[in-house]
C-alpha cells in the first residue's frame, strides 16, 4: 500500500495544479470571467506551439497553452489575460479600410498595449521574461503601430508577447474553430464593455457598503435607514461624500448599551447608530441621517471649544434642525425634536449663548441620543484614498466638496449653511496674526520728519557736511502705551506667560510702543509701574495666594492718573479667574482649548 501511494503521489500533475490555479484566478476576476466562457483554451496539443511560446492566440477563438513551460498561477493567469484581450479589443485581421504592412509590428504593438492595461489595473504578476519597462507613454495601438514602423525590432520589443519571438496572434488552418461567432469583434467588444461595467458597479458597491466583495451583485438586505443613506449617496450631493464613508449600525443591543434612544453618530469609527424598535419611515431616517452627518461634516464636537458639551449639543442641534426644515430634507421625526423658529439665522455659538442663560430649562432637553446625552459620540482618524487623513481635514473636504457639486446640480440651500461651510473650508486666521491687527488698530506707524541736524562725528567721517536723515518726533510717543493685566494665581505657568507675552513685547516693540503699564493680579493687584515690553518677564512672581479676581487690576489701570484715559488693556490669564468688566477697549488672552467662564465683552485670543 506505501508503494502505491507514492506512486500516485509522483503521477500528482503539478503543472495542471498550477495553470489550473491560475485559470480559477482569471475566473474570479470580473473583467475577464465572461471573456473566458467564449474562448477554449487547449492545454493537450501542444504540437503547435514553439517551445519558446507561453500561449499562442487564435481567430477561431482557441487559446493554446505550452505545458513546458513552468510558471506559478499568478503568472499563468497573466498569460491567459494577454490573450483574453486580444479578442477583447479584437486585434485580429484587418479592419476596413486600413491595410496594415508589418502585421508582426502590429502584434507588437497591440502586445505593448495591452501590457500597459494590465499594468495600469495591477492583475497579476508577469513571467520574468516579460516583465519589460514600456518605452512610450499611453498610446493607442495605432499610435504605438506608427511608432514602430520606421524602427528595427529588438529585444526590448520582444518582451511583450506571450509567445515566441515578437508575434503571439495567428490564424487558425487546421484546427476546428471550439465556437463560430457571426461577428466577433461586435460581440467580444459587447462582452468586454458589460464585463467593465460590472466591474466598476462591483467596486462601487464595496466602497459604498452595498456588497461584500465585488463579484457579489446581491444586495444586501435594504433597510429604511440604508434606503435612507443610499439616496443621499444618489441624489443628494451636499453630503453623499459623507454617507458614502458611513456605515449604518441598527442594533437594539448596542443602543441599549450605549444609552441611544434614537440615533448617535460616531466619527472614529464613521459610524450612525439607529434603535430599530423607534419605527422610522424612510423620511424620517434621511431628516436624522442629514442631522447627524452636518454635526461630523461641520466639526461641532471639535468647535465646542470648553463649553458644557451637552449644552453646546443641543444648540447646534436647533440650528441644524432649522436648516433641515428650510431645505425640505426628509420629514421632521414625529418624536420630539429640538427646532424653534426663534433661533432662525442664528449660528450655533449665538444659539449657545442665549440658552446658557437659562440653564435649568434647557439642560432637560433631550437630543435624539436622550435626555442630558450628546448624540455626537468619539474621536479618531479614518483612511481616504488609501492614505491616513486626520478626521478634521476629511470631514472638512468632503462637505466643502459636496457644497460645490450641490451647487451646481441640486439647487439653493440657506445661507447660514452656507457661509459655516466655506469658514469651515479656509484655514482659521492664526492667533498671533489677529493679535498683530490688534495692535494697528490703536498704534498706527508714527510719521517721521526730516531735519537737518548735525550727524554724530562717530557716525560720519564728514561732519561738517550738513545732510537730511528722518527722526521720529518725541511727541508722537506720548500716550504710546497699553496696559497689561497679569494673572499671577499658582495655576498660571512660565511656559505659558512666556508664550504670551513674548507675542504681546514683539509686537508692541515693533509698533514704537516704548513703555507698558503692569499690574500682576491674583486675589489682590500689584501694580508694577511702566517698564518696557521685554522686561516685564524678568519682573514675573506667581504669588498664587488663592483664587484669581482680576477686577481691582482691571479697575486700578481704568482709575490711573497716569494711564491714557484711551489707553487700551491687554488681560492675559488661563481663563481659571471669576467674571470682570471692563470700560474700555480691551482685548484677553487665553491658552487654546479653554473658555472663560462667561462671555466676554472684548475680542478673545487662543494662544498656542
Amino acid at each position: 500500500m506505501a508503494k502505491r501511494k507514492g506512486w500516485d503521489i509522483c503521477k500528482k500533475d503539478i503543472w495542471l495544479e498550477r495553470f489550473q490555479a491560475g485559470e480559477d484566478l482569471v475566473r474570479e476576476n470580473p473583467i475577464f470571467k465572461s471573456l473566458l466562457l467564449h474562448v477554449h483554451v487547449n492545454t493537450q496539443d501542444a504540437r503547435i506551439l514553439v517551445t519558446k511560446d507561453f500561449a499562442r492566440c487564435y481567430d477561431n477563438t482557441v487559446i493554446c497553452v505550452n505545458r513546458s513551460k513552468s510558471l506559478y498561477p499568478k503568472e499563468w493567469a497573466y498569460v491567459l489575460a494577454h490573450c483574453l484581450l486580444h479578442y477583447a479589443l479584437w486585434h485580429f485581421g484587418e479592419e476596413e479600410g486600413v491595410i496594415r504592412a508589418d502585421p508582426v509590428k502590429w502584434n507588437v504593438a497591440c502586445d505593448m498595449y495591452i501590457t500597459r492595461f494590465l499594468k495600469d489595473v495591477k492583475l497579476f504578476t508577469p513571467p520574468d521574461s516579460m516583465n519589460t519597462e514600456l518605452p512610450y507613454p499611453p498610446l493607442s495601438e495605432d499610435e504605438l503601430y506608427r511608432k514602430l514602423m520606421p524602427l528595427e525590432l529588438d529585444e526590448i520589443h520582444r518582451g511583450f508577447s506571450v509567445g515566441a519571438g515578437y508575434t503571439d496572434m495567428e490564424t487558425a488552418k487546421d484546427f476546428d474553430p471550439f465556437s463560430r461567432m457571426k461577428n466577433p469583434k461586435r460581440e467580444f467588444a459587447e462582452i468586454f464593455e458589460r464585463a467593465l461595467a460590472d466591474a466598476v458597479r462591483g467596486a462601487i458597491g464595496v466602497a459604498a457598503g452595498y456588497l461584500e466583495d465585488i463579484n457579489d451583485h446581491s444586495s444586501k438586505k435594504v433597510t429604511p435607514a440604508e434606503g435612507a443613506r443610499r439616496w443621499f449617496i444618489n441624489c443628494y450631493p451636499l453630503l453623499g461624500a459623507l454617507a458614502a464613508s458611513f456605515k449604518i449600525v441598527e442594533d437594539a443591543s448596542v443602543c441599549w448599551r450605549e444609552n441611544i434612544s434614537v440615533a448617535a453618530v460616531s466619527e472614529s469609527l464613521s459610524t450612525i447608530y439607529f434603535n430599530p424598535s423607534r419605527g422610522l419611515t424612510e423620511e424620517e431616517y434621511r431628516f436624522i441621517i442629514a442631522h447627524e452627518l452636518l454635526h461630523v461634516g461641520l466639526r461641532h464636537q471639535s468647535r465646542c471649544q470648553g463649553r458644557d458639551p451637552f449644552l453646546w449639543n443641543v444648540a447646534c442641534d436647533y440650528v441644524i434642525n432649522g436648516w433641515l426644515v428650510e431645505m425640505e430634507v426628509g420629514s421632521l421625526p414625529r418624536i420630539e425634536t429640538l427646532f424653534d423658529t426663534d433661533f432662525k439665522d442664528m449660528s450655533a455659538e449665538q444659539v449657545y449663548d442665549v440658552i446658557v442663560r437659562d440653564i435649568r430649562r434647557f439642560k432637560k432637553q433631550a437630543t435624539l441620543r436622550g435626555v442630558c446625552l450628546s448624540d455626537m459620540l468619539g474621536e479618531g482618524e479614518v483612511r481616504f484614498h488609501g492614505a491616513p487623513v486626520g478626521l478634521d481635514e476629511f470631514y472638512r473636504r468632503a462637505i466643502s466638496e459636496g457644497l460645490e457639486y450641490h451647487k451646481s446640480a441640486r439647487g439653493l440651500i440657506p445661507l447660514g449653511l452656507e457661509e459655516e461651510i466655506r469658514a469651515l473650508y479656509r484655514d482659521p486666521i492664526p492667533w498671533d496674526v489677529e493679535l498683530a491687527r490688534w495692535f494697528d488698530r490703536f498704534f498706527a506707524p508714527l510719521e517721521k520728519k526730516r531735519t537737518y541736524s548735525r550727524l554724530s562725528r562717530r557716525q560720519s567721517s564728514t561732519p561738517d557736511i550738513v545732510r537730511p536723515r528722518t527722526v521720529q518726533d518725541p511727541k508722537a510717543l506720548d500716550g504710546r502705551t497699553f496696559g497689561v493685566v497679569i494673572d499671577t494665581s499658582g495655576s498660571m505657568d512660565h511656559h505659558m506667560l512666556a508664550v504670551a507675552l513674548g507675542s504681546a513685547a514683539s509686537y508692541a516693540d515693533s509698533r514704537d510702543v516704548p513703555y507698558v503699564r503692569v499690574v500682576f493680579c491674583d486675589a489682590a493687584a500689584y501694580d508694577a509701574g511702566y517698564m518696557p515690553p521685554d522686561a516685564i518677564m524678568e519682573n514675573i512672581r506667581v504669588r498664587g495666594r488663592g483664587g484669581t479676581i482680576l477686577q481691582p487690576g482691571i479697575d486700578f489701570l481704568e482709575r490711573a492718573e497716569d494711564f491714557p484715559k484711551k489707553g487700551p488693556i491687554l488681560i492675559i490669564t488661563d481663563s481659571y479667574c471669576d467674571n470682570f468688566v471692563v470700560r474700555r477697549e480691551h482685548a484677553i488672552m487665553i491658552p487654546k482649548g479653554r473658555r472663560l467662564p462667561f462671555r466676554p465683552r472684548g475680542e478673545v485670543f487662543a494662544f498656542e
